[in-house]
């Protein structure tokens, strides 16, 4: 008659380590097989060390089920637990890698770039709630934030946490008010600044373009920095741009600087899809009267000028401000702005641009 495993572990509960408890207390028995005669487990180690000290123990323990009646051959491994394997490290910022064609994330059907002559015009502001817009219209929509160094969209999204990466190489993104998000501030700490030259600025968008498994989506908004630096050069010669949209105030001042942006737009032979006037107007929460704080129409004439759309103008409002340091973009609710926001979205979806 075969000896059950109720006599074995029995058997085994005689076998103590040297704090009184036995291997089974200690939970050390690990694929205990009987095929008949023949005995088969392994004890295993909480690592390599205690393991060695454990060969007596592994003699004892197969001497003692050796002695059951129906045992006549006995197997005993003694095994130990290896070191956990480190969680893959993603560098974001080295040198851009060899490119044979230009960059475009597969599954990604189109990419729009939101730019600005300068800062404090309110582009990531409105990079966030166009994209929560086109998301609440049924697009599938992604946004990259490419503002290196004053990366804004982690504050607005309400996101604020490393992405996984679970080969050291593939990012897998974000997800916030129906958009895929990814941006440097996910890989830093809030506060800590970075501090690279245009190769490095580079490496880090070719990363986020061409390493993040950003799955099927309609269009990707990439919120770019200010001005006509590296990322705007990179972006538009090494990425298949379907257009840009240029987001300015009315002030003549503001308008300087956005010709500026346009007219690298042009040199780049990438196509202006149309303007947003952006805090055109103040209207009084109280009494209701407009104030057109930034001067009047100037958007609206440039866009002219140009022979390229309006696609919007939207006000300054505190609601805005308020839900954009909150996490959750104006766009995602109810009431004027949302609906400023999902007109303009609507557009650029009628017009086939998203």
């Amino acid at each position: 008659m075969s000896v059950t495993k109720a006599e074995v572990e029995a058997a085994l509960e005689r076998v103590q380590l040297p704090d009184g408890k036995s291997l089974l207390s200690h939970d050390l028995i690990r694929a205990l097989v009987i095929d008949g005669e023949k005995v088969r487990f392994v004890i295993e180690a909480p690592n390599a060390d205690v393991a060695r000290q454990m060969a007596p123990l592994r003699d004892a323990a197969e001497q003692v089920v050796r002695d059951l009646p129906g045992v006549g051959d006995v197997s005993v491994a003694l095994t130990a637990h290896g070191p956990a394997p480190k969680a893959p490290s993603l560098k974001i910022g080295g040198h851009p890698k060899p490119q044979e064609g230009p960059m475009k994330p597969s599954g990604v059907k189109r990419i729009l770039a939101i730019g600005s002559g300068k800062g404090g015009v309110g582009k990531s502001t409105v990079s966030s709630n166009l994209a929560v817009a086109l998301a609440r219209a049924g697009r599938k929509v992604g946004l990259l934030d490419a503002d290196i160094y004053g990366p804004s969209q982690p504050r607005m999204m309400g996101v604020n946490k490393r992405p996984a990466s679970p080969d050291g190489k593939t990012i897998i993104p974000l997800q916030a008010h129906g958009v895929t998000l990814m941006s440097i501030g996910f890989m830093l700490e809030e506060g800590k600044a970075v501090v690279w030259r245009g190769p490095m600025l580079m490496g880090a968008l070719q990363q986020m373009l061409g390493q993040v498994e950003w799955g099927e989506l309609d269009v990707l908004l990439v919120d770019l920095p200010p001005g006509t630096g590296d990322v705007q050069l990179t972006l538009c010669t090494k990425s298949e741009l379907s257009g840009a949209i240029v987001v300015s105030t009315p002030q003549d001042v503001a308008l300087i600087d956005a010709r500026k942006a346009l007219d690298m737009f042009a040199t780049l032979k990438t196509p202006v899809l149309g303007l947003i006037e952006n805090m055109s107007m103040f209207v009084c929460p109280d009494c209701g009267s407009q104030h057109e704080i930034f001067g009047r129409g100037g958007v609206a004439a440039e866009a002219d000028k140009m022979g390229v759309p309006l696609l919007g103008s939207l006000p300054i409002d505190l609601e805005t401000r308020l839900a954009g340091d909150s996490g959750t973009p104006v766009a995602a609710g109810e009431g004027a702005m949302a609906d400023a926001y999902a007109r303009i979205a609507r557009g650029l979806i009628d017009g086939g641009m998203a």
